[in-house]
């Protein structure tokens, strides 16, 4: 009768510990299945940031020629694109902006103009100057990365 009695106390602990399991498993489906879908929006770059990065490639390219001893003759960029790039988060252009703008086309001109008798690294790092004058005003992120562009 012991055993018998013993029998059917293990049967019920077996039976509870097998319901008990059994919910836990269904809590963590229904938990798994209300889980929030995050969505995540791509960063789009403006018209101007990507001119700006177009510049940016250029005027590594142009260091590199002028530390190689080479003089730059032709100005790929269409430099008129930055009166009317579409400014990132709708900015607007503001008078000091286009003043550092207008300064800043005349100096990248100035990098290939060949008659010049200023020192062609003395020109070229005026226009990179020029960028981080306007960079101090007008959006100061890129500051860091526009000083690698200096040739020393």
């Amino acid at each position: 009768m012991a055993f018998y009695y013993n029998n059917k106390y293990l049967s019920l602990f077996l039976f509870s510990f097998l319901l008990l399991i059994n919910c836990k498993n269904e809590e963590k489906v229904a938990e798994s299945t209300t889980k929030k879908v995050v969505e995540y929006d791509m960063y789009q770059p403006s018209e101007m940031a990507n001119f700006m990065n177009a510049m940016y490639a250029y005027n590594q390219q142009l260091k590199a020629q002028i530390i190689a001893g080479e003089t730059p003759t032709h100005l790929p960029l269409d430099l008129a694109k930055l009166h009317s790039a579409e400014m990132t988060d709708k900015k607007g252009r503001t008078a000091a902006w286009n003043s550092f703008v207008n300064v800043f086309i005349e100096s990248q001109q100035t990098i290939i103009d060949t008659i010049s008798n200023v020192d062609l690294k003395e020109r070229y790092n005026a226009s990179i100057n020029n960028c981080l004058g306007c960079h101090k005003t007008e959006c100061t992120g890129p500051i860091p990365k526009i000083k690698k562009l200096l040739i020393q």
